[in-house]
């Protein structure tokens, strides 16, 4: 995340916004209102609207199309961020997680986002290249995690009953779990882990007749 932002108030002018996108070479700003909250999201697009549909719009088109129509025209009247943004603003928590920020731009189709915090505070902005970092992460730092603190610390168990490898992102888990529960509860958390790109789970799992008759005293 990034915390130096620019953003924009939402009584900012148009020829302000357009002048602060060309100066520091960004698409979009966040826009806050007079509590420091982000209420919008100003962007390249939504400049554009205005100048493409600046001469108005011949035709009266029924339906779903007039009205995305009309609400483009009325943005396209508009001369401040507050009349030209995009509302509300599609944004992530402070303390979510990478894959919760993925998620959202994927859902969202957006490039950036607004991170904030409880009282919906502008505290950063989160990109694509923000995403994207945490497969940089070396491949011994996600093994170490995996066999401290997701085997040995999260679930009690021995690391050394496991064999675990790292190779480019990707995880390969052999071994024999105590129970079956316990390797597909290892393996869910590992596929969540920071800079894992898949999971290879090559665990060992006790047949199902065997693992309900172990639950069992033999006379």
């Amino acid at each position: 995340m990034t915390t130096r932002v620019i953003w924009v108030k939402q009584d900012a002018p148009f020829k302000e916004i357009a002048s602060a996108l060309r100066e520091h070479r960004v698409s979009a700003f966040p826009v806050l209102d007079d509590r420091g909250k982000v209420i919008g999201v100003v962007s390249e697009a939504d400049m554009l609207t205005k100048e493409a549909l600046a001469g108005g719009y011949d035709g009266m088109p029924g339906g779903i199309t007039g009205l995305l129509r009309h609400k483009e025209q009325e943005k396209a009247r508009g001369v401040t961020a507050g009349d030209l943004m995009t509302r509300p603003a599609v944004t992530v928590g402070a303390d979510d997680t990478v894959q919760d920020a993925a998620r959202i731009m994927y859902k969202h189709k957006v490039k950036r986002l607004p991170a904030i915090d409880e009282a919906g505070h502008l505290v950063g902005i989160v990109s694509r290249t923000d995403v994207l970092s945490v497969f940089s992460r070396p491949d011994e730092d996600i093994r170490k995690e995996i066999t401290g603190e997701v085997m040995l610390d999260g679930y009690l168990t021995d690391p050394d009953s496991f064999t675990v490898t790292v190779k480019d992102g990707v995880v390969t888990l052999t071994g024999v779990p105590e129970t079956n529960e316990l390797g597909h509860e290892i393996v869910r958390r590992v596929r969540h882990l920071q800079g894992v790109v898949a999971v290879r789970d090559h665990l060992s799992y006790l047949a199902a007749e065997s693992s309900a008759r172990s639950s069992f005293p033999l006379d």
